[in-house]
């Protein structure tokens, strides 16, 4: 497994692969990797004829109040997870590689809209550091497919209009979001809670599921149905910061005509701010 720290050897790996015609996948990560990270690569190594996964902790998309320094960072275990996992290249630049002229002078990549709603609201700054480094990850490797964990919806959806409207030419690939036994969606940040919140934070999931099944059942008032899941969410000790039905594809404020669904939530738990959704399809009127 090659490892690369610098730009311009990511470029002359990718083009070496171009050149070979050996299909490239990327998985993007801030590493402190689990079980879900692993999926993503075992996808990439699948269908690809090589496969980077990119380990970077990325600056721009933390608020100043937020948990930078604090964020997990685990390299070493992370390459060896990597290279059992059949991972061909590692690129694990430092910040300085990325933003040479500092965060906040270099150029940034803004996915409007999108960006603006859900965990846009609470984090107003995040996609854009998301939008950004990815869009230099794209246009340094140019991989034919990049792989995205859909516990992330939002950022999934963002990720794709990005492709979509500046003409890159990788295949964006949304990965189900890999869970514990308990249901609780797997992340990084769940190395936040305490043995107690961790007992807790499954709740999450059942109030989302409880919502689906609710829905599958012929309810349609969807704002009791939200209204309901975060007093759930709050009695059982969260802080909950939205809880919605959504248009799968817009994001926007689900009508009674639509049929294509996300169920979209985000809630705080101690020091941990978990994410979770579920998609669904509800049958013709």
């Amino acid at each position: 497994m090659e490892i690369i720290k610098d730009a311009e050897s990511l470029r002359r790996y990718s083009e070496s692969k171009r050149r070979a015609q050996k299909s490239l996948g990327m998985v993007p990560t801030m590493g402190n990797l689990h079980a879900g990270h692993l999926t993503l690569l075992e996808r990439a190594t699948a269908v690809c004829d090589a496969a980077i996964a990119t380990i970077f902790v990325n600056p721009l998309q933390f608020a100043a109040n937020e948990d930078l320094e604090a964020y997990p960072r685990s390299l070493d275990s992370d390459l060896k997870a990597l290279a059992a996992g059949g991972c061909d290249c590692v690129f694990a630049p430092a910040v300085a590689e990325m933003y040479g002229s500092g965060t906040q002078t270099s150029t940034q990549v803004s996915v409007p809209e999108l960006s603006q709603i859900l965990c846009g609201q609470q984090r107003p700054d995040h996609f854009r550091g998301v939008a950004t480094i990815v869009a230099k990850l794209f246009v340094l490797a140019r991989p034919d497919k990049a792989y995205f964990g859909l516990k992330d919806y939002q950022q999934y959806l963002i990720i794709k209009r990005l492709a979509a409207d500046l003409f890159l030419d990788t295949h964006i690939i949304g990965v189900e979001t890999v869970r514990e036994a308990d249901g609780l969606a797997m992340s990084s940040r769940n190395a936040y809670l305490s043995e107690r919140e961790r007992r807790i934070a499954p709740e999450l999931y059942r109030a989302i599921c409880a919502m689906r099944d609710a829905l599958d059942s012929g309810a349609r008032d969807f704002a009791l149905l939200e209204d309901r899941a975060a007093a759930h969410l709050s009695a059982a000790g969260f802080s909950p910061e939205y809880v919605r039905i959504c248009h799968a594809d817009t994001l926007a404020g689900a009508s009674g005509d639509d049929r294509q669904l996300v169920i979209m939530a985000a809630a705080r738990l101690g020091g941990a701010r978990l994410i979770d959704n579920l998609r669904l399809e509800l049958p013709a009127r």
